[in-house]
């Protein structure tokens, strides 16, 4: 168990110095102590400068030094996911020239999925579509905007699709939300979103054993729990629908049976009847339900999902500092668990864990990548394992409060 992650041996929390001098609040403490002692002002002026250079790295190694050639389109481990960053960064910054880049590199994209049967936010042209929606209406290019939009609208659903997040229906939905959210409501017309929502319920229904599950889903086989594949991803997207009383329902006694049946330790199977207690990532662990929990409180406004979001969390804490730096099974992925608690409980003990997690990054990571001490990623420089995610995150933290995991949170 223990190969998987560092031993966290950060204090619980470090009083931050009242001066913003990094030098002032140096005497005797080590670099990473140094960092966790910095005010939060301070600390979050040292990973904005941080993030803009790693996404310059992000755009050298993924867009310019391929000669502006989309092998990958996918927001996942390709060239769209540099076109999300691109996009955080002009929210932080205002800078335009950002927008312009990521809206070259949709375009680049909608060239290379225009033929792709994917139909998800994170893994399909869904997401190229909306992304350059967004970009559009924010550059206030109306004609490029309704151009994505009809682009959108001319997806269909194979009738074979699964249902989770990566690539099955709840990825397809989440692209309706996002664009419902960031264009305005029915840019996506409710009728479409609803169709698609009763058919995952009514399949989750079929397969779900009734009494202890009332929800349950197959992807390759297995009855997947997480946020990338399974019930965590799926539930997460329902709950931002309107659903009718049986659903609601169908949703709190899912979850319920997840908190019910997870591990001892506090961490969660990465699929039903799993005795394997190893994986602590968003994609699979408590990292991702944790995330679903939050949501579930925010929405159900149950203290059984405020206090099951909180103690999850403690496993992220505990096992949470992975030796990979990436959002989907990383710490940068981990470090959300932290911002979403937060966003929650408002409780500056989160707050304090998100900076200590992006502290190690920070602090840690180019070292022990380089020393093979932890792995930068299959793709070291895209959004969802490598370091373009750090960077999104790192710019994310300019404002905690308003900081939400990237293709996952809205």
């Amino acid at each position: 168990m223990g190969e998987r992650f560092f031993r966290n041996e950060m204090p619980e929390f470090v009083p931050e110095e009242s001066t913003g001098d990094e030098e002032a609040v140096s005497g005797g403490k080590d670099s990473l102590t140094k960092l966790l002692s910095l005010p939060y002002k301070s600390f979050s002026k040292k990973l904005h400068r941080l993030a803009l250079s790693l996404k310059d790295t992000a755009v050298l190694e993924t867009w310019e030094r391929s000669g502006k050639r989309v092998r990958d389109y996918s927001l996942y481990t390709g060239v769209l996911g540099t076109a999300y960053l691109m996009f955080k960064s002009y929210q932080v910054t205002r800078n335009k020239d950002d927008l312009k880049l990521c809206l070259e590199i949709v375009e680049a994209c909608d060239v290379a999925s225009r033929d792709s049967e994917r139909v998800t936010f994170i893994c399909g042209h869904a997401g190229v579509c909306a992304l350059g929606a967004v970009a559009a209406k924010h550059l206030g290019d109306d004609q490029l905007r309704d151009r994505y939009l009809a682009c959108f609208s001319e997806i269909r659903l194979p009738s074979d699709l699964p249902y989770e997040l990566l690539y099955g229906r709840s990825g397809y939905l989440w692209s309706c939300l996002f664009l419902n959210k960031h264009i305005g409501q029915e840019s996506v017309p409710s009728t479409r979103m609803r169709s698609v929502g009763e058919e995952i319920f009514r399949a989750g229904r079929q397969l779900g054993k009734r009494g202890s599950c009332p929800l349950m889903y197959e992807w390759h086989g297995k009855k997947y729990w997480g946020a990338a594949h399974g019930l965590a991803g799926i539930m997460n997207v329902l709950m931002h629908m309107e659903l009718e009383p049986d659903e609601i329902q169908d949703v709190k006694g899912t979850l319920t049976y997840m908190i019910q049946n997870r591990f001892s330790s506090g961490n969660y199977p990465s699929s039903e009847g799993s005795e394997s207690d190893r994986l602590v990532h968003w994609c699979h662990g408590a990292p991702g339900v944790a995330l679903t929990l939050v949501k579930a409180a925010q929405v159900f406004k149950t203290k059984e999902f405020v206090e099951a979001a909180m103690e999850a969390g403690e496993v992220v804490w505990n096992r949470g500092l992975l030796k990979r730096a990436g959002i989907c099974h990383g710490i940068t992925g981990n470090t959300y668990v932290f911002l979403s608690l937060y966003r929650l409980t408002g409780k500056p003990e989160y707050l304090y864990r998100a900076k200590a997690f992006a502290s190690f990054l920070m602090d840690k990571s180019e070292k022990f990548i380089s020393e093979g001490k932890m792995h930068g990623g299959d793709r070291p420089f895209s959004l969802f394992e490598g370091i373009g995610g750090m960077a999104y995150m790192f710019l994310d933290m300019n404002d905690p409060r308003q900081a939400v995991f990237p293709g996952y949170e809205l």
